[in-house]
């Protein structure tokens, strides 16, 4: 009796141990053709860079813009800052075309101020244009009527050869309301 006992149950670990390795088999399976969840790729990663409200100069150069759009950040503007990069800036959206004379109070760098028309060609530029050193600061008026204003480090808009006609062109800027 004992061997029948001992034959049994050697039938019935080996039977445990088949459907453990069937069950390990199908997981494995299973595993193996559920696809992995998706990687970004440099294209993804380039579309959601492209997002980012952007002017690009006739020479295809182009330039991370924070927005102002209201008062209270038209005010602050680039007051305070220690440096900007060559390819950020601040651009100015305005609700209507005026002359909109800007100042540099406040502000420690250096910068070029693009005035631009609605059809987005330059109007003018002040190149270099330097911190305030004391009251009363002197203003930097336009050649004409303006709806956008860029500001850049200063010698971007000579590097690129920003000038009065040059045709911009905007990326992520059509839907911003200007307050």
């Amino acid at each position: 009796m004992r061997n029948s006992v001992s034959s049994r149950a050697s039938a019935a670990s080996r039977g445990i141990s088949f459907a453990l390795a069937l069950l390990v088999a199908a997981c494995a399976q299973q595993q193996s053709t559920t696809p992995p969840p998706p990687v970004p790729s440099a294209t993804d990663t380039a579309i959601v860079v492209q997002t980012a409200p952007r002017v690009i100069f006739p020479d295809g150069f182009a330039v991370q813009v924070e927005v102002a759009a209201d008062d209270p950040t038209r005010e602050q503007g680039l007051m305070f800052r220690d440096r900007m990069a060559e390819d950020r800036g601040m651009i100015f959206l305005f609700p209507a075309s005026g002359v909109y004379p800007f100042w540099m109070k406040n502000t420690i760098i250096p910068l070029d101020m693009i005035w631009i028309d609605d059809a987005r060609r330059v109007l003018s530029v002040a190149h270099d244009v330097p911190p305030c050193k004391a009251d009363p600061c002197p203003s930097y008026p336009p050649a004409g009527a303006a709806r956008y204003v860029l500001e850049t480090a200063a010698g971007v808009a000579k590097k690129h050869r920003v000038e009065a006609g040059s045709a911009l062109k905007f990326e992520g800027l059509d839907n911003i309301p200007a307050r």
